[in-house]
């Protein structure tokens, strides 16, 4: 099934393509802030707003901006700009409402600003001419992938934690890169039921 329509790209975005499962993109946050559940929620639904407002102003950008003037070569460095701006925007929410959120992140929330995974999918957008919709879902799709990833992983590393003796060589990232493959393997399972165009 080609994934052009709306939902569908959605539960394709989170699932068969998951980006952080599939493509292996935002591992370094993935590693470190998942080892606590409340923080791995709060940095998926970081990574949601962030995503999905940064593709939501870039595509008209691009699109009505940027393709007619035939000035495609800087979108790179506008869409820098645009995440950056929008990592900055969060932030400030976040020191504002969120105090206690923020001092969990440490430094991994300025860092979504370099997070390949918000200029990752700025790029599949352009780059499979998604339209202004399925900007949206895919967007929210990818970002959402990326949270239920991270969720799923804190819940598991809480658990064992409390449950298991995890060898001292596996301790760290050594158990989450364990983890994390189990759970590509299982994300693997929705394989070919939805391709994206």
């Amino acid at each position: 099934m080609n994934a052009t329509n709306p939902l569908i790209l959605l539960v394709a975005a989170i699932f068969t393509h998951n980006i952080a499962l599939v493509y292996i993109l935002g591992m370094c946050p993935f590693i470190v802030i998942s080892r606590n559940f409340k923080t791995a929620l709060g940095m998926g639904v970081a990574i949601i707003f962030v995503v999905t407002l940064t593709a939501i102003i870039i595509w008209p950008i691009y699109w009505l901006i940027l393709v007619p003037a035939k000035a495609e070569i800087i979108s790179y460095l506008i869409f820098i700009i645009v995440i950056a701006a929008t990592v900055q925007l969060l932030e400030m929410l976040i020191e504002k409402f969120f105090p206690p959120l923020q001092s969990s992140f440490g430094i991994f929330l300025p860092l979504i600003t370099v997070n390949c995974i918000v200029l990752a999918v700025c790029l599949f957008m352009v780059l499979r001419k998604y339209d202004f919709i399925q900007t949206v879902f895919y967007s929210l799709g990818t970002s959402a992938g990326w949270a239920l990833a991270i969720i799923i992983m804190a819940a598991i590393k809480e658990k064992m934690m409390l449950v298991s003796d995890v060898p001292k060589g596996l301790r760290g990232a050594g158990i989450t890169m364990i983890i994390a493959g189990l759970l590509a393997f299982a994300f693997m399972g929705f394989a070919g039921m939805i391709t994206l165009q």
